[in-house]
């Protein structure tokens, strides 16, 4: 089976494709801004992502997520929720952990079935 890679540098690819399953790279928002600008943002990104490899955010099969910070848990989830639109929702995971900068306030990591 083929294995394509997108956007693919010395250390990581931000999606991985293998058959039918997509796998994308944690996404991050800006730095420094707002819990809901960066959830926003990384999911546009996750938008994208999946447009490109061929799929959509209904056919998304598993999330994990990431806060700096769990007292951020209800923030993120008010833009999670209109996101996901109470339809389709993945298998999900949410946890607390350093990111790879303090500015980092969520990072989201998806897979996700080819469209």
């Amino acid at each position: 089976m083929t294995i394509t890679r997108l956007h693919s540098g010395p250390r990581m690819s931000q999606a991985v494709i293998h058959g039918d399953t997509i796998y994308l790279a944690g996404q991050v928002g800006a730095p420094g801004k707002s819990v809901t600008e960066q959830t926003e943002t990384i999911l546009g990104q996750i938008d994208a992502l999946l447009a490109e490899t061929g799929s959509v955010k209904s056919k998304v099969l598993s999330a994990t997520i990431w806060l700096a910070d769990m007292a951020d848990f209800a923030e993120m989830n008010a833009v999670w929720d209109v996101w996901v639109g109470g339809q389709d929702a993945p298998a999900r995971a949410t946890g607390e952990a350093k990111l790879a900068t303090p500015d980092y306030k969520v990072e989201i990591i998806i897979v996700a079935a080819r469209d």
